[in-house]
């Protein structure tokens, strides 16, 4: 028999369950878990939201085995444990799922999840330590998703996941499109290229071949200098510097001018502070509000399934605000 907590049916034979015990499979049921093969690098307490290429490899998986021969006439239950954490990221994969390829609207994918549930799921947090002062739910997460798919952000059709997962490794530029051909964020370069304690740093010049190759034809840079941006401007990009200190929110006036080089620049912007986390992602959270009327929590959860770890503190409320 299925278990107490759920299961919650997707598709006539899509099921998702929590269980204490790992359970067998039968002959007209397959049990599945993506504990062991996903797994979320967190920087301080935050645990989640999946990101992109994650999203991406589950839906794959998933899709297989919807179409398996020797499956077609099981159910399938995506399981998982009773970890607040796991269940919260799993849900988000399987609703997302059903959002993406099954059409469903975020508020009916989200109503499967919790019917008959009586454990709320537990809201994913900003990368920090300490008290959490902004709650980012499973809800937003589809929300984020549907919009960014609404706005062709991504394509899973055509998706380059060996591509994603490259560029956003430190040591080949720490990079990752938020809205692809127009914003792109990245941590800032260095005045040279080196190893420093294990960390790569990179130089302006290791941009220049991806930047020209993808129509990036300015950088902004929010922290303070560590490199000549001159560099930049000899190679041919616009260079603004738009600082602000590390994890505080941008005044007006700051988001006025980023909003108008984002708006004025004919092919795509890199935005960088100093981890192209906090003050990157608040920025770009302005302009997907005001161009592609993303809600704060849209935008948050979005830059994040994009680039893990972004917006953080009072930086996810001033966007709320």
């Amino acid at each position: 028999s299925l278990p107490e907590q759920g299961p919650k049916l997707f598709l006539y034979r899509l099921y998702f369950a929590s269980l204490r015990v790992k359970p067998k499979n039968t002959a007209n049921t397959h049990y599945f878990s993506t504990d062991e093969e996903f797994t979320y690098e967190s920087f301080y307490a935050d645990f989640g939201p999946f990101s992109l290429a994650m999203l991406y490899r589950y839906c794959c998986k998933l899709n297989k085995k919807l179409k398996s021969f020797t499956m077609s006439r099981k159910k399938l239950v995506h399981y998982t444990s009773f970890d607040p954490k796991k269940r919260a990221n799993d849900a988000v994969l399987i609703s997302a799922y059903a959002v993406i390829y099954l059409k469903r609207s975020p508020e009916d994918a989200y109503r499967t999840l919790i019917s008959g549930n009586n454990t709320a799921y537990l809201p994913f947090r900003d990368a920090a330590v300490g008290e959490c002062t902004f709650n980012l739910t499973v809800l937003d997460c589809l929300q984020g998703i549907h919009k960014a798919l609404q706005h062709g952000f991504f394509d899973f059709d055509s998706f380059n996941v060996e591509e994603y997962e490259h560029y956003e490794r430190v040591e080949n530029g720490d990079m990752n499109w938020i809205v692809p051909g127009k914003i792109l964020a990245f941590s800032s370069p260095h005045p040279r290229s080196k190893i420093e304690n294990g960390y790569p740093l990179h130089a302006p010049e290791a941009y220049f071949v991806y930047f020209h190759q993808n129509n990036v034809t300015a950088v902004v840079r929010l922290n303070r200098k560590l490199y000549e941006g001159r560099r930049f401007e000899d190679a041919g990009f616009e260079h603004h510097d738009l600082f602000f200190l590390d994890g505080t929110t941008p005044s007006d006036l700051i988001c006025r001018r980023f909003l108008h080089v984002c708006e004025s620049t004919e092919g795509a912007v890199a935005v960088h502070c100093k981890a192209g986390l906090g003050r990157t992602g608040t920025l770009i959270g302005c302009y997907l509000m005001k161009h592609f009327r993303f809600t704060a929590a849209e935008a948050i959860a979005w830059i994040r399934i994009c680039r893990p770890g972004s917006i953080i503190g009072r930086q996810q409320n001033f966007l709320e605000e």
